[in-house]
């Protein structure tokens, strides 16, 4: 189990939905949060609601200089929490490059980036701990998804060859993959979402996952079985079902 009492932990995507959540979860049990996503405003709000000491960090994690930066600011840390994203729900027969390109360098290469940014130093001090949040449509290609399932995908493919790379050294690497959660990201479909989470309820499944330790874990249990079995069936018939 996970101590948690005094530690200092960089949470980046923290301005609304799982992120902040998860940094009530976080400072209720005595973590000192660094609170970093694009806007300020919102940063600031969740900070000053907050029970312990939080400081915001606002940064675009497609700017590698100002991660840079943050990073030289805030000094040493316990732990990265990766949760930025952006999501547009299209697939190939409605395909807006700006919006695929912007999922591709914010999910996938703001992740990159992050743990580019915290890596090094953690990797020297043989110390430290690196959260990276997938999605359960990044197990395997779904229709209507191509942009973003492939983005989520990459931070899922990072974060396990990180695990390979670190499992038996003092840096712990771990991942979160979520279905579906009521936020402002979600509420763009049109359709009927499985299992949908509320933020507090998705936020407690990756506390939990954070606190007892091990590799992933893949929410709800019951909707992320279809996913990871899926991984298992033939083309013919994954597309069959899926389609």
């Amino acid at each position: 189990m996970r101590e948690w009492s005094g530690k200092r932990y960089w949470l980046v995507g923290a301005s609304e939905g799982l992120g902040a959540a998860l940094a009530h979860k976080l400072s209720k049990v005595g973590v000192e949060l660094i609170l970093s996503a694009r806007g300020e405003e919102g940063l600031q709000k969740l900070a000053d609601a907050l029970p312990g000491k939080a400081t915001i960090a606002p940064v675009d994690v497609t700017d590698h200089a100002a991660l840079a930066r943050v990073a030289a600011d805030i000094g040493e840390i316990d732990g990265m929490i990766q949760m930025a994203g952006v999501y547009w729900p299209f697939g190939a027969k409605a395909w807006d490059a700006e919006q695929a390109n912007t999922m591709a360098q914010v999910n996938f290469g703001g992740a990159m980036a992050l743990v580019g940014t915290v890596l090094p130093t953690f990797v020297k001090r043989d110390c430290g701990h690196i959260v990276m949040t997938g999605s359960l449509s990044g197990f395997r290609g779904l229709p209507d998804s191509a942009p973003y399932s492939s983005s989520k995908a990459g931070v899922m493919v990072l974060a396990e060859s990180l695990y390979a790379d670190l499992r038996k050294t003092g840096v712990e690497v771990q991942l979160l993959n979520p279905g579906f959660i009521k936020t402002r990201l979600t509420d763009k479909n049109d359709f009927k979402m499985p299992f949908l989470m509320e933020p507090e309820e998705a936020a407690q499944q990756c506390f939990e996952h954070l606190t007892a330790g091990g590799f992933k874990r893949s929410f709800p249990f019951g909707f992320s079985l279809f996913f990871r079995l899926s991984q298992f069936l033939p083309d013919w018939l994954y597309y069959r079902i899926v389609s």
